[in-house]
């Protein structure tokens, strides 16, 4: 086995099911695949029984971070891969990812596939590709996917596509995996990346060749936008700077990847919404603001 792949799973077997189908024929290799449970449920844990698939479970839903730290305690490979429970891996996915591993040569990097998905972002920077094959499993063009994901033109991107991402296990377990302060999971994986910049990682890449189609987290949808204020007062309160802002002048998610990041730019613009990150710090800390 060569890489072991974490799925948090909420009460989504239809999309579970289509996702592990889609890594078991659409891998180059052998992997481990490992599903965390939250919450009771039958259907999805009958499934990964009669398919000799190794879950974690938890009798209520202890959230994306504690359900994905929990299952990767079992792992038996070199490399972490987190994903969500609803996306479509396509063909040789894992292959492109371990070319990149291998040229690597060293431990220190967060890579990613490239998502494929329905929803168009008005946005400068385009961080996946806009693609629709089907918003639900309704409606689910599986065909057409196939026929064209190959010819979608992108590119290696810089910040990567956060899930599904891969890191090697020491590096997992020398950052402690996911903070479970973030539970139910949003600011999660900006959190995790500030972790590992901390540590020294500046390789943080999404690789184009390497192509997943994602419905659009239609577990994580089910949480509603006091969860996410919540999670950006979380990062603002233990980092000293905005989510935005680590994306921005850190990451720098979006661009074209050309070579590891470096020390971070500064400039005018760059100081002004430092001071911004850190009037908003002190008004929480003074619980000016809630």
């Amino acid at each position: 086995m060569l890489f072991t792949i974490i799925i948090p799973t909420f009460h989504n077997f239809n999309y579970l099911k289509l996702t592990i189908e889609s890594i078991l024929e659409n891998s180059l290799y052998d992997h481990q695949i490992i599903i965390h449970l939250n919450g009771k449920d039958d259907l999805s844990e009958n499934y990964l029984k009669e398919n000799n698939i190794e879950y974690t479970k938890s009798d209520i839903n202890i959230g994306l971070c504690s359900g994905v730290n929990r299952a990767s305690k079992l792992s038996k490979t070199d490399f972490i891969v987190y994903a969500h429970d609803d996306m479509f891996f396509l063909p040789r996915w894992d292959f492109y990812i371990f070319n990149e591993i291998k040229s690597i040569k060293h431990k220190y990097f967060f890579l990613s596939g490239t998502q494929i998905g329905p929803i168009k972002y008005k946005k400068k920077l385009a961080n996946h590709i806009y693609f629709d094959a089907g918003e639900n499993l309704l409606n689910f063009k599986k065909d057409k996917l196939l026929q064209n994901y190959e010819n979608l033109k992108f590119y290696d991107l810089q910040g990567s596509h956060w899930a599904p991402h891969i890191v090697h296990i020491d590096i997992w377990k020398k950052i402690g995996g996911f903070s479970e302060e973030f539970n139910p999971g949003f600011g999660s994986d900006p959190d995790l990346n500030m972790k590992l910049w901390k540590i020294g990682v500046r390789i943080f890449k999404g690789i184009d060749k390497s192509r997943i189609y994602h419905f659009g987290s239609v577990t994580t949808r089910k949480n509603n936008r006091i969860i996410r204020n919540k999670a950006n007062k979380t990062f603002l309160m233990k980092w000293g700077i905005s989510i935005s802002f680590f994306i921005k002048y850190y990451l720098r998610r979006g661009e074209k990847f050309y070579k590891p990041l470096d020390k971070v730019n500064f400039n005018f613009i760059f100081l002004i919404e430092y001071m911004i990150c850190k009037i908003k710090f002190t008004a929480y800390k003074l619980k000016v603001i809630k």
